[in-house]
């Protein structure tokens, strides 16, 4: 989950992080904001993406009703088909130097990477590869270790680097630890004239897993429920829940985070729409099909929906009476009535194969994986 820049921001501040000084409005709230007079601004659309300079949503104003010019033409718009959730309205830094630091989980090399680059900006990518300038290194999850690799990619730089970047990296490998943050990137991180360091843009992206020891994200999250909202829904119901594509084809009962993700990729693949990503989690569903019954929830803001596809590897799980289950969800969400493809494994899936058939409803079971999602491929139609 990606925060807010003016969220990560502002989480940033409270720990002593230099941050332009800024303000969150909104269209409605704009018009009423107090701005210093003779102060260069940024106005930066907010939204959980990257590449908001070159899709036009930052801009410079040098008077309050610039500002809200800004914000009243860009209101409406959307970037990477993200709606714009506010702007953050900073002042203006005047820099030497701009400069990319970066931390981030990498999951293949069981560790964190540490990424330095003293060109950094809109175009660092870009730049970075041309001159082979981005600095690299994988170091342990803790403090002190990420601050050892970074020290020592900062020492390949030009010594005029070291003074401002060096309590720079001390202050954001600590954030990166202290928030559970599987991303934490500050780009461009400007050096200024006096030797100083400031976060000019910051991305952090929390573990929503260590939410219930993070009270202060859960905090922000909970301030913003329509532009977190699937955050919101797994502090609520404790599962994992993602809508893909709102014109998506396929909604997806699934267990198994990995599993899951495979039959996206093959939806996608062959040319079908998925509609959401799924983690039901059928070890906790404790006798009761709430769980099921939120997700079939979702399932009607699909408007193009042809087809369910239930996959559930049952360990624990009685198969049998995850079937009732099913059968109570359907019921209780009777908006749904597109066909439903079942590939139940496991446990007592003889039970749960003949209380289906007994159900009457359009529910095929198929135990053979491909042919499941080939059924539900079939069913969903192809891309317009």
């Amino acid at each position: 989950m990606l925060l807010l820049e003016h969220d990560a921001k502002e989480l940033a501040r409270q720990r002593g992080i230099p941050v332009p000084a800024g303000i969150f409005v909104d269209s409605q709230s704009v018009e009423s904001m107090q701005l210093e007079n003779d102060v260069a601004w940024v106005v930066k659309a907010q939204v959980g993406v990257g590449g908001r300079g070159k899709a036009g949503g930052v801009g410079f104003a040098n008077s309050t009703r610039e500002v809200v010019d800004f914000v009243r033409t860009h209101a409406d718009a959307s970037i990477k088909g993200q709606r714009i959730a506010g702007f953050r309205v900073e002042r203006k830094v005047f820099f030497v130097h701009e400069v990319y630091l970066g931390f981030m989980v990498d999951a293949e090399r069981r560790g964190v990477r540490v990424l330095l680059c003293a060109q950094g900006g809109v175009d660092v990518e870009e730049n970075a590869q041309q001159h082979d300038a981005m600095l690299t290194a994988i170091a342990a999850p803790d403090e002190a270790s990420l601050i050892a690799a970074a020290s020592q990619l900062l020492a390949q730089l030009p010594s005029s680097f070291h003074g401002p970047l060096a309590p720079a990296i001390a202050a954001l490998a600590s954030a990166f630890v202290a928030f559970d943050a599987t991303l934490l990137e500050v780009n461009p991180l400007f050096v200024l004239a006096d030797g100083s360091w400031i976060a000019g843009d910051m991305k952090l992206a929390p573990d929503e897993n260590a939410f219930p020891r993070q009270p202060e994200l859960e905090r922000v999250v909970r301030a913003r429920p329509d532009v977190y909202r699937e955050a919101n829904f797994k502090l609520d119901h404790d599962f994992d829940y993602v809508e893909i594509d709102r014109r998506g084809q396929v909604g997806l009962l699934t267990t198994g985070a990995g599993l899951s993700m495979m039959l996206i990729d093959e939806m996608l693949q062959a040319n079908r729409r998925p509609f959401n990503f799924c983690d039901v989690r059928t070890g906790l569903l404790r006798g009761s099909p709430t769980r099921l019954i939120e997700v079939l929830k979702q399932f009607k803001n699909g408007p193009e929906i042809s087809v369910v596809l239930v996959n559930i590897f049952a360990g624990i799980t009685d198969l049998g009476e995850f079937a009732q289950l099913l059968l109570q969800a359907l019921d209780a969400v009777p908006e749904i009535t597109v066909p439903v493809v079942a590939r139940l494994i496991g446990n007592n899936v003889d039970a749960a194969k003949t209380l289906i058939a007994q159900s009457g409803r359009p529910i095929t079971v198929e135990m053979d994986l491909d042919k499941a999602l080939k059924l539900a491929i079939d069913r969903a139609g192809v891309v317009a």
